[in-house]
């Protein structure tokens, strides 16, 4: 799964930097998908006092699983949805996402989302090929 990325950005890429508001919209047009389940995640979390927010929902299809694997794979695009949306992303399988606060890296509840005992608490034969 890659980016459908316009001509317009593709030569904007080859002179120099990149707006990150033109990358974003890549993102949203190419990965409609993941872009929703991150929003949808910030927005719960920035409507509420919960620590973090997430998706425990498989994907519908195997091209939405892709979206978002793709999403969650590249720095570059995790991190531009993070800044976007104002949220930290963990991701534990080929669904659970996580929206938590900016700067949650330092605290227990994300560390202990994102450590091998969590890693293989949140596995099932279900998801082995995922």
């Amino acid at each position: 799964m890659s980016l459908d990325v316009s001509p317009e950005l593709l030569s904007a890429a080859e002179a120099g930097p990149v707006r990150e508001e033109d990358f974003v919209d890549t993102i949203r047009t190419s990965l409609p998908y993941a872009y929703d389940l991150v929003a949808a995640l910030a927005a719960e979390l920035k409507g509420g006092k919960a620590e973090f927010t997430d998706n425990q929902t498989p994907p519908p299809s195997e091209r939405e699983r892709g979206q978002l694997l793709r999403a969650l794979a590249s720095d570059a695009i995790r991190g531009s949805l993070e800044r976007h949306f104002g949220v930290t992303l963990a991701f534990q399988n080929c669904h659970r996402v996580a929206a938590f606060r900016p700067g949650a890296q330092d605290d227990e509840t994300y560390r202990r989302f994102t450590s091998t005992r969590a890693q293989v608490l949140n596995q099932s034969a279900e998801l082995r090929d995922c």
